[in-house]
């Protein structure tokens, strides 16, 4: 009796050559890489799946501090990809021309046609980029559109007096974000989006980039994936957050044309570089950038707003020295007189100042690593050089709770910290915005707009949770943004 053939002895032989080359594969990166002494959790030693399952959680921020406490300047989050907190880590990652890793990609939006300067990887290619719009977020041009943004905060200002004179809680975090978002709409589209107007989530305008925040932390890393749904044609179905974003945008540049009343806002510096420069930038440039400003530029500043007001009224001695500065003032100096403070008069108000940046220290709005890619030759930080192709990331939060740059009391929220002698010589140290070529291109109109508010809000109101036990919520994705404490407001009586 003849025997049967063996079926599918060839399709076995390579599952297990598939197997031991992927076990081999590991084995290396585990045992055998030069990044293979670093320490950090065992996962990451091999694979990216311990850095995404953190981000998925929400706690990459708090874990990455809680392991440079426990390992020290060097810790291996991925397996090609070392997060870093040596002093000199900043200046030799974020302040040279490295490129960016390849995470950066998924920043354009709503798919690969649209690239901003801040998702392209070539920092000269960058530099070139930003050269074109970078102008229209000079301080010299924001500044034009102050009253415009005063106009927008006292709306804000109303919904506060209202919920004080019907002693109802105001969901603080989502009116910041209504502010936030509208502010965007003045300064670059010279219109709100008119959250403030409504009181409401338009079109859940804001719940959907809330889905991308969630998307742009992770789908980086998984390049393949992106291109699939990152495309021409799934922009076009609008079903995912990205395409509503982009529709949201495009909505707002078609009215900003219509606009007889615009100002020379940020979209009008644009248009009229993209006609003195053609050959240098096209529509999509715009198009992108005024993608990114509007998905990004209302979480930070919500961010920015909710921290001061959380952690300044658990510390009312703060908040009282803070209003007495205006107080004093006001009586002294005739400053911050106006129904909204000038951006001018809050930038005098040092101990206001320090209070700002202590709150963007101890609870900043962005929880990721900022990633640069080692150039041919190697990097050396400290005692310890990487090789070429080695991917080395700063992140704000690690560097902002550091012992060895802020002190034993690094993780406390202390203003006093910014009116020490020594403080000059950690300011290099606050990144909230991010650092060299690459800072966020918007941060004087967030600026503006949290030194205004803030002041405004010290000066005329109290404020106190419904439960004063009760902590915040966030997820610590692409950015940060808490939620669910409501608060009472209490209009002050002089």
């Amino acid at each position: 009796m003849r025997p049967k053939p063996v079926v599918g002895l060839g399709g076995s032989w390579l599952l297990v050559f598939l197997l031991i080359a992927a076990l081999s594969i590991l084995a290396w990166r585990r045992y055998l890489s030069p990044l293979a002494d670093i320490p950090g959790p065992f996962l990451a030693s091999f694979s990216r799946w311990w850095h995404i399952r953190r981000i998925l959680v929400g706690d990459q921020n708090v874990q990455l501090v809680r392991l440079h406490e426990k390992h020290g300047h060097f810790v291996r989050i991925a397996q090609n990809e070392i997060s870093v907190s040596h002093p000199d880590g900043i200046k030799q990652i974020l302040l040279q021309p490295l490129w960016k890793a390849k995470w950066y990609e998924l920043l354009q939006l709503p798919d690969y046609r649209y690239k901003p300067p801040m998702a392209t990887l070539d920092p000269k290619k960058k530099v070139e980029k930003s050269r074109n719009l970078a102008p229209g977020y000079a301080l010299s041009n924001v500044i034009k559109s102050e009253d415009a943004i005063s106009r927008t905060i006292e709306m804000l200002l109303d919904w506060m007096d209202k919920c004080a004179e019907k002693r109802e809680p105001m969901h603080i975090d989502k009116f910041f974000t209504y502010t936030a978002f509208d502010i965007v709409g003045e300064v670059v589209f010279s219109k709100q989006f008119g959250f403030l107007r409504e009181g409401i989530d338009i079109g859940n305008s804001i719940a959907n980039p809330l889905a991308l925040n969630a998307y742009a932390a992770v789908g980086g890393f998984f390049q393949p994936l992106n291109l699939i749904v990152a495309n021409p044609f799934v922009t076009w179905l609008q079903v995912m957050p990205m395409g509503h974003l982009f529709n949201t945008t495009m909505k707002a540049i078609n009215e900003r044309e219509r606009n007889q009343d615009a100002r020379f806002d940020l979209i009008a510096h644009w248009f009229k570089m993209l006609e003195q420069h053609p050959e240098r930038m096209t529509l999509r440039d715009i198009h992108a950038q005024a993608t990114t400003s509007v998905g990004a530029g209302a979480d930070t500043v919500s961010c920015a707003l909710q921290s001061f007001i959380y952690h300044m009224i658990r510390h009312p001695t703060a908040w009282a020295r803070a209003r007495d500065e205006i107080d004093t003032a006001r009586r002294e100096r005739g400053l911050c007189t106006d129904r909204v403070v000038s951006f001018d008069h809050a930038q005098q108000l040092p101990y206001l100042q320090s209070c700002i940046k202590e709150a963007m220290r101890v609870f900043g709005p962005v929880p990721m690593g900022l990633p640069r890619v080692v150039p041919k030759g190697g990097l050396t930080i400290g005692n310890r050089t990487f090789p070429a192709g080695t991917v080395l990331s700063i992140n704000p939060w690690v560097m902002h709770h550091s012992k060895e740059i802020w002190g034993p009391d690094a993780h406390e929220f202390n203003p006093d910290r910014w009116l020490s002698d020594s403080i000059a010589s950690k300011e290099k140290y606050w990144i909230p915005f991010g650092a060299g070529c690459n800072s966020c291109p918007g941060r004087n109109i967030a600026k503006m707009e949290i030194s205004k508010i803030l002041a405004t809000i010290v000066r005329d109101y109290d404020i106190r949770q419904v439960d004063k036990n009760q902590e915040w919520k966030y997820k610590a994705y692409f950015t940060v943004v808490p939620h669910s404490w409501p608060c009472y407001i209490d209009k002050r009586r002089d």
